[in-house]
């Protein structure tokens, strides 16, 4: 095994090493508040938005042509 290799598999294990810091609490709602209904224009966008991701044609490759 060559140095290098070791020193990166020191460095993996040294960053898992760590937990992961717990979320924030603004990701949590506190009590019976719902969240805000999105408005009719806010869903249509929404459908459109969703209806062209779906459809439009997207590359495989990030090659240009040749």
């Amino acid at each position: 095994m060559s140095i290098s290799t070791n020193r990166d598999r020191e460095a993996v294990d040294r960053a898992l090493a760590y937990p992961e810091p717990p979320a924030s609490s603004l990701w949590h709602r506190h009590g019976p508040q719902q969240p805000r209904p999105l408005t009719p224009a806010q869903q249509r966008r929404n459908r459109e938005l969703l209806a062209h991701a779906q459809h439009s044609p997207r590359s495989r490759s990030t090659k240009p042509a040749a």
